[in-house]
């Protein structure tokens, strides 16, 4: 296990195979997924082959709380394919009772800085669906701005899909402009 960041509260650490059992809870609690597959159930399987093997790639780390290790989810700044160098989309899934106290805030808001001051990252960006309103409140609480809302085809339609998704940025010079 290799540390990644720390914050006052949080450890963001490499996800191993270890972190199973956490990610078959958090991708099967229905309201945790609501807004990424309607809350549809996933089997151990289909976790340990395609949720797990995604976080344990490059751009993506556990999140454990820093005073007591409980495990509380996973952040990412997973780089872009097709945008060149630089270009990440920020992510994070929280288990529910991680929620409503900031965690999401303070864990996007570190990985944006270091990504920015340290990684040379050049713009962050961030997605959720139209009617995700917390997502939405983190990706602005964390110097995000919005840019845009669009409509893709998805594989499952879910409640609030008809609204489209939003996407929020931020380049490194307004980053910095705003956090010195």
């Amino acid at each position: 296990m290799t540390v990644f960041l720390e914050t006052p509260r949080l450890v963001l650490r490499t996800v191993t195979e270890h972190d199973l059992d956490d990610v078959v809870a958090l991708d099967n609690d229905p309201e945790v997924m609501r807004y990424v597959n309607g809350g549809r159930p996933a089997s151990r399987e289909e976790v340990r082959a395609g949720s797990l093997r995604r976080l344990m790639g490059r751009g993506f780390w556990a999140a454990e709380a820093r005073v007591t290790g409980e495990w509380l989810g996973w952040f990412s700044l997973e780089p872009l394919e097709g945008e060149g160098e630089g270009v990440v989309e920020l992510g994070y899934r929280l288990r529910r009772a991680a929620w409503g106290r900031g965690y999401a805030t303070e864990g996007s808001r570190a990985l944006i800085d270091k990504g920015f001051r340290e990684l040379g990252v050049r713009r962050v960006t961030a997605n959720t669906m139209t009617v995700n309103a917390g997502s939405r409140r983190v990706m602005e609480k964390c110097g995000l701005t919005y840019v845009r809302t669009f409509f893709e085809e998805w594989p499952d339609v879910i409640e609030g899909s008809d609204q489209g998704d939003v996407e929020y940025a931020a380049t490194r010079e307004e980053w910095l402009l705003g956090h010195g």
